[in-house]
């Protein structure tokens, strides 16, 4: 399996798509695209990588569209939601609720009520709401069948992008091991109901060796816990595990990052207890799974000629691309340019091109100074390895419509429609 769908496959899926006008039609000025086979090879390798037992919770936030949820239920993966609408959409996939994660911040009483009614994993993110599950099950009786955890900050410090590293030495996510370490196991001495561990320290930015030292400190904490209850002379001890997500993915054509069998074989050379059956084993990869399964094609409306180069005026910019138009240093998608068949087009412009979006406001910029072939209106870009934090971030400014989403298999031998376009009448109606 690649890591990246090769472009010449999606210039082949995107020229079938275009044939006959029934799946493509004028008011499609974009079209969001997802790769159902390049998914599914993600999820067999995911799990051919894992003890078999582990539960592959993929975080709901990587891609919320109900219809690839569903498809990744029948793969007999799990979910992780982060907020209490995330919590209903994995109900709606039909998983049962020991298969959903439920992480957040800032759960509500109401919420953490839900979720133990429903009987879903929780992994509380603070001592305090430790304290609060505590006073629903132990002070309210709450009955509830939820196993619970608690989110370890393990401060291995930050990773390459700053705003998706959360374990510095100060986070807004999870208890800080160093000063708060103690309290988390007089919190596990307390409550015979607390009995997993969960961490996440970033996502794309981190490295192999700080994703394994975030694993080591807080299997460390485990340990530490586990002695402290034998102290006691109790039999209890931590029984799940959860490793969070933040592999990194390919968004640069020549980029190797890390297969996830290499991720799996390190953590079992260095921690063999986690393979071992000790623990519950719990995975939360959501881009992984998606993002290099999803590409976008967006029509070239307007070609501006001006003195720095060429400006390309396409449907999609930061109302999609949120993360690349306000970081553009820390993400990348490779751009590609076919014609209105759907022909991938050669050579090289003498002029470089500016990719643009239509959201009203300068930063809504794909790409700057790239060389491309002669581009002219009708065109398509195609923008790659978008299948992750697009759809979810979806923005609403200027009231744009979200795209027509379609899933393919086999390169385009069957398509079918996962989301129609939004109408205008949708969209006009969203804040009324």
């Amino acid at each position: 399996m690649t890591a990246r769908i090769p472009d010449s496959s999606v210039a082949k899926v995107f020229s079938a798509a275009l044939k006959g006008g029934a799946l493509v039609d004028e008011g499609d000025t974009s079209i969001i695209f997802y790769d159902i086979t390049h998914m599914r090879a993600r999820v067999d390798a995911l799990k051919a990588a894992f003890p078999p037992a582990t539960l592959h919770a993929t975080a709901i936030k990587a891609n919320p569209l109900l219809k690839i949820m569903r498809q990744l239920a029948a793969l007999d993966l799990g979910f992780e939601a982060a907020s209490l609408p995330e919590l209903v959409l994995a109900e709606r996939t039909g998983v049962a609720a020991n298969r959903i994660v439920f992480d957040s911040p800032a759960k509500t009483v109401s919420e953490l009520r839900r979720a133990l009614e429903l009987g879903c994993h929780i992994n509380a993110d603070s001592l305090a709401e430790l304290d609060r599950i505590a006073t629903l099950i132990e002070g309210e009786g709450v009955e509830t069948a939820s196993t619970i955890g608690v989110r370890v900050n393990p401060q291995v410090g930050d990773g390459r992008i700053a705003s998706t590293s959360v374990a510095g030495l100060s986070s807004k996510f999870g208890v800080a091991l160093a000063e708060q370490g103690a309290a988390l196991v007089d919190r596990f001495a307390r409550h015979a109901w607390l009995e997993g561990l969960h961490l996440h320290i970033g996502s794309q930015g981190c490295s192999l060796a700080m994703l394994l030292g975030g694993i080591e400190r807080v299997l460390e904490l485990a340990n530490t816990i586990d002695a402290t209850l034998a102290a006691k002379g109790e039999r209890r001890r931590v029984r799940i595990f959860d490793i969070g997500g933040g592999l990194p993915v390919a968004y640069y054509p020549d980029a190797t990052p890390d297969s996830m069998q290499s991720y799996a074989e390190a953590i079992g050379r260095r921690f063999g207890d986690l393979f071992s059956g000790r623990f519950r084993l719990i995975t939360e990869f959501g881009r992984y799974v998606h993002a290099n399964s999803g590409w976008v094609a967006s029509r070239v409306e307007y070609v501006k000629e001006g003195q720095a180069g060429k400006t390309l005026i396409v449907h999609v910019g930061a109302d999609l691309l949120l993360r690349k138009c306000y970081s553009p240093a820390d993400w990348h998608h490779e751009i590609m340019v076919v014609d209105s068949r759907g022909n991938p087009k050669a050579g090289i412009d003498d002029s470089p091109y500016t990719v643009a979006g239509p959201p009203c406001f300068a930063g809504d910029i794909l790409a700057r100074g790239i060389r491309l072939p002669v581009v002219n209106e009708g065109d398509y870009v195609l923008i790659r390895d978008t299948g992750a934090y697009t759809l979810s971030m979806w923005s609403r400014y200027n009231s744009r419509q979200v795209p027509k989403v379609v899933g393919y298999t086999d390169e385009g031998e069957q398509f079918e429609l996962r989301r129609e376009r939004e109408t205008v009448e949708q969209a006009a109606n969203f804040l009324e």
